[in-house]
């Protein structure tokens, strides 16, 4: 019997085949019986990012619910989960870039980046929901540390707190996968 409440994190370096390896995961775990929802956080600003959609789209079933939600994501998961379905969110990364850039703000190419306001209310709340929950969740989330170190402060708080928030995503999951290749390589918990 599969659990009610679960909660996995699958992340990878861009184009590693993490999306791909987590809609296979919610696929299996749903086994036809439960229903898939599907959060995207990206928001289709221009050509490239409509193509990127249309991609993702033309790989799920058709018989999934999708949902685009790009800023309230944890309060957006405590709505719709149950303990009959599951959540698929579809990224973390791109979630946190429309935290950060949903208000006019110059950033400083040196020095301290101060947040929005509301960026750490909604972190604490999509960290809350995944502990709270009823059902099951699956996270896709990129690695962007591992590169050079980016010059300017807005890229560098941006790869710091998507360190930091992979850190807490990981620390709350029951499954916690890294994907390369199209690989997975379980770090917690054990294959779906």
């Amino acid at each position: 019997m599969k659990p009610a409440h679960s909660t996995s994190l699958i992340f990878g370096g861009a184009r590693s085949g993490k999306s791909a390896f987590a809609e296979q995961m919610a696929s299996k775990v749903s086994d036809g019986k439960q229903e898939v929802l599907y959060l995207a956080t990206a928001r289709a600003g221009d050509a490239e990012m409509q193509e990127r959609i249309a991609h993702h789209r033309a790989r799920r079933p058709v018989d999934w619910g999708t949902l685009e939600q790009s800023q309230e994501l944890g309060a957006t998961i405590m709505a719709h989960s149950r303990t009959d379905n599951i959540i698929l969110v579809d990224c973390l990364t791109v979630w946190l870039s429309n935290l950060l850039f949903s208000e006019e703000v110059d950033f400083p190419e040196i020095g301290h980046i101060t947040p929005p306001p509301q960026f750490a209310v909604q972190r604490q709340d999509l960290l809350d929901a995944l502990v709270q929950a009823p059902g099951q969740i699956i996270l896709v989330s990129n690695e962007v540390g591992m590169g050079i170190v980016p010059m300017g402060a807005v890229s560098r708080w941006f790869v710091d707190e998507a360190g930091r928030l992979n850190q807490a995503v990981a620390a709350i999951a029951d499954n916690v996968a890294w994907v390369a290749a199209g690989l997975p390589l379980y770090l917690k918990g054990q294959p779906c």
